[in-house]
């Protein structure tokens, strides 16, 4: 009884020695003598070898794409094209504008026989057709504006002009003359050209505007002479004066006009050969004797 408690106490005391060392019970038995032997079944096998652990095989989790709606591209219609207007050139002589310029202009398209009158220094309408005239037998754009390109070509297709070229007595260039004009002093009328010339011995002494009666009221035309002459005549029937009168046929003469002056072709006259430069008749009217010839043609 008292060897049994002993052996007891023993046990438990070798048990607890084990779990201090990390043992687990029943990984080693204590024999009698309190020696560490293995197991049964550990002695009659042989010693386990230590192999590897098997690798396990990995996942990867996927994650599954998320849906995107994808929306179709906007379909917008291309961009107009902004219109611009085609860049023109700005106008060396403008438009509407007077001046000596404009005068040479005249004159070297007249040169050219593009503009069938005396420069006037204005340009208008009948200018700017001349020039697109100019224009189209040069190869240029026929606009009828005179830009340097332009101007530049017509400079050098003519010569200056003269001042006699710039300042022509008339507006348009006199007729040529009738042949009754050629010899001796003569007024030589002319209603196509609207000039009067005062020829002696065929040579031009001097040319002025001139207008002529109307529908109703036209000026005689062919070979007269001057019937005598009025520097300050009034008219007894219209009485309207009529300065530097030189009548050639009844009632009808040359003198000066101030409405022609003032109103140019727009009006006309009651059968007389009007003169708008007082001047010019002045100058007339002291060289010209009765009896000189007059001599009114179309």
């Amino acid at each position: 009884m008292h060897r049994t408690a002993v052996v007891g106490t023993a046990l438990a005391t070798a048990t607890a020695a084990a779990l201090v060392a990390g043992c687990r019970p029943g990984e080693a038995t204590v024999n009698g003598r309190g020696q560490e032997r293995p197991q049964t079944r550990a002695s009659t096998s042989a010693p386990a070898r230590e192999t590897p652990p098997r690798p396990q095989p990995t996942y990867t989790h996927k994650a599954k794409p998320k849906r995107v709606a994808v929306r179709p591209p906007r379909t917008t219609a291309p961009p107009v094209p902004r219109r611009t207007a085609p860049r023109v050139a700005p106008p060396v002589i403008p438009f509407g504008t007077s001046g000596d310029r404009v005068r040479e202009l005249q004159a070297r398209l007249r040169a050219l026989g593009l503009f069938h009158r005396n420069p006037t220094g204005y340009f208008g309408t009948i200018t700017q057709a001349s020039v697109s005239a100019y224009q189209r037998g040069h190869g240029l754009a026929a606009t009828g504006s005179v830009n340097q390109r332009t101007w530049t070509s017509l400079r050098s297709a003519t010569k200056a002009p003269t001042r006699d070229d710039l300042y022509p007595p008339t507006t348009l260039p006199p007729a040529k003359p009738d042949p009754r004009c050629l010899t001796g002093r003569v007024l030589c009328i002319s209603k196509t050209s609207r000039t009067l010339a005062w020829m002696v011995n065929g040579r031009v002494v001097s040319a002025m505007d001139v207008r002529f009666g109307s529908e109703y009221t036209p000026t005689r035309e062919g070979l007269f002479q001057v019937n005598f002459k009025s520097r300050d005549h009034v008219s007894t029937i219209y009485h309207t004066p009529m300065p530097y009168a030189m009548f050639f046929s009844g009632g009808q003469a040359v003198h000066y006009s101030s409405d022609f002056a003032a109103r140019g072709y727009s009006g006309a006259s009651h059968g007389c050969v009007n003169v708008r430069d007082k001047k010019k008749i002045a100058a007339l009217f002291a060289k010209v004797k009765a009896g000189d010839k007059v001599v009114v043609y179309k």
